[in-house]
């Protein structure tokens, strides 16, 4: 008589089965977690988590560090946050007080209020809306607007427009965008001791601007190509390639040498 023959199945692998994401995630206090990866997470206090962050909502308030990546459909800072891994948020991202970025940031809609500092690129599908400072390696958005500072050595990129109402000294190497709108500060917008009692306003440079429609105002462009510009008050460009539809009388265009007054000297 014949053995019955048998089906041995294999069980399944790891890979097969990925880890379920915890449901809702709640911290208060004073917490420390190796990683967290949840459909929902807020965290108020202090909070530091030494791996990644993957969740499908985050919401923290006070100081959140993150040792690893932060991966999440949407999330919202209020206070600190420190992610030392790269940055990817599907949608929106808002940070509200100081944002402190070791690696990439991408984003769908990024809104920051208070002082971004990223040492790498900032990647921006949508809009990419700052009051306050903006620190960063380089920026490319589809909208950008900024109202406060920016230091960007590279290029910052937008496929519509670039806005920039600036209060505070900035420094920005290219500028690229569809309309390029660029106002600097008064000595009335940027109230400071030195300013108040010895005059001048915040010092606005930008080396190069690419764009079908350029609008400056107070600040001080080393060369702008462009089928529009304006020269709007106080606006210093070097070099223009296109044409000035407009020019407020005290703009200037062309080459400057710039030097300390020599003491004693008074007009």
């Amino acid at each position: 008589m014949a053995a019955a023959s048998a089906t041995v199945r294999a069980p399944p692998t790891a890979s097969a089965t990925p880890p379920v994401r915890a449901g809702l995630l709640r911290d208060r206090g004073a917490v420390r977690r190796d990683a967290v990866r949840a459909a929902s997470w807020t965290t108020h206090g202090l909070a530091k988590v030494t791996g990644d962050v993957d969740v499908t909502a985050g919401e923290s308030s006070g100081l959140l560090s993150v040792g690893g990546r932060l991966v999440a459909g949407r999330f919202r800072a209020t206070g600190t946050l420190e992610v030392g891994g790269a940055v990817e948020v599907a949608a929106d991202l808002s940070l509200d007080g100081l944002s402190r970025f070791s690696n990439a940031v991408h984003a769908g809609d990024l809104t920051s209020r208070g002082t971004l500092h990223g040492e790498a690129a900032l990647r921006v599908d949508r809009a990419f809306l700052a009051t306050g400072a903006v620190e960063a390696r380089s920026v490319a958005a589809g909208l950008f607007d900024l109202t406060g500072s920016a230091e960007v050595p590279g290029e910052l990129g937008a496929v519509a427009i670039v806005r920039g109402r600036f209060l505070g000294d900035s420094r920005i190497g290219s500028i690229r965008g569809k309309r390029v709108e660029l106002a600097g500060p008064s000595t009335a917008l940027v109230p400071t001791v030195w300013r108040a009692v010895f005059g001048g306003g915040a010092s606005v440079r930008v080396d190069r601007i690419e764009a079908d429609r350029v609008e400056l105002s107070a600040v001080d462009v080393g060369f702008v190509r462009a089928r529009e510009v304006v020269l709007g008050p106080a606006a210093h460009v070097t070099e223009v390639e296109g044409t000035i539809v407009r020019r407020d009388r005290t703009s200037r265009v062309g080459p400057e040498s710039r030097s300390p007054r020599p003491h004693g000297l008074s007009r």
